[in-house]
């Protein structure tokens, strides 16, 4: 049995969704990424509205998919249908987690982005493009902010592309969403870290967000908060909200300094399982 503590490496992430399908669940790919990997997603209960739940996509915020597997295998008898995609950048991962070695397809350019051989706080897929970046919310002033930070190439973070969806991941993350749409109750993004929670977009607050967010915050201890500079546009939270009126949400789980280590999982799984219950049953 896959053991969630540790840090996920592809194999890992494929065995334990297997685990939790072969639990009752069901196993879906959404998508590729930019190295052909497929993106898995795993769906519980067959209730006509459903709620999303998205992890890591973000490469050094690995924790994330950690947190939805454990979700998705002690829930995995839920009669709602929750849809758990556990790690959307499956390759920036394991860039962020395995390194890069002279036999990746990919060696020159992300060594030469990465400025270095340390990967680990690699935040972006593989062709260097923040996927949190990447959506139709604000797009053209989220390259405003990247421009004024000087951020202007790929990147091992914030450099968002040059137009929205432009990454397979982004992309397929994007169309699954609209095939559900007419269903959606409530999406969260899990990233790392500061224990907060965004639930707005440029003043934009679909129905009954401003109250999950409370119920969120009392359930979990996490703050209501907005993001700023680079964060404030272009993120996947951020266009659902815009482009269907769906309540969505940040979630910034756990404390410390990214990459969070394996052994803070059971905390911060503590504090968020509340929300994901919440969530899922809204």
């Amino acid at each position: 049995m896959t053991d969630f503590t540790m840090t996920l490496d592809t194999l890992s992430l494929f065995d334990a969704c297997g685990e939790i399908a072969a639990a009752g669940a069901k196993l879906i790919f959404i998508g590729k990424t930019v190295l052909g990997v497929p993106i898995p997603c795993i769906s519980i209960g067959d209730g006509v509205r459903c709620s999303l739940f998205v992890g890591a996509h973000h490469g050094s915020e690995h924790i994330t998919a950690n947190v939805l597997l454990k979700y998705a295998r002690e829930c995995a008898h839920k009669s709602r249908t929750v849809y758990i995609l556990p790690m959307l950048n499956v390759d920036g991962c394991a860039i962020a987690t395995g390194g890069v070695g002279e036999d990746h397809p990919l060696f020159p350019f992300l060594e030469k982005v990465n400025g270095g051989d340390d990967f680990s706080h690699w935040q972006a897929n593989a062709r260097g493009v923040d996927l949190n970046h990447n959506y139709d919310a604000g797009f053209e002033l989220c390259k405003d902010a990247e421009r004024a930070a000087g951020i202007v190439s790929p990147s091992a973070t914030k450099y968002g592309g040059e137009r929205p969806e432009s990454e397979p991941e982004s992309a397929a993350l994007c169309a699954f969403v609209r095939s559900i749409a007419p269903r959606l109750n409530a999406v969260l993004a899990l990233h790392t870290q500061g224990e907060e929670i965004y639930y707005d977009h440029d003043g934009k607050c679909p129905p009954c967000s401003e109250k999950l967010s409370q119920m969120f915050s009392l359930a979990s201890g996490y703050a209501l908060s907005k993001p700023e500079g680079t964060a404030s546009h272009g993120g996947f939270k951020d266009w659902v909200i815009d482009k269907f009126g769906i309540p969505a949400f940040t979630i910034e789980c756990g404390r410390g300094k990214n990459p969070l280590p394996p052994s803070d999982l059971c905390g911060i799984y503590e504090k968020v399982r509340p929300i994901l219950d919440i969530a899922a049953a809204f």
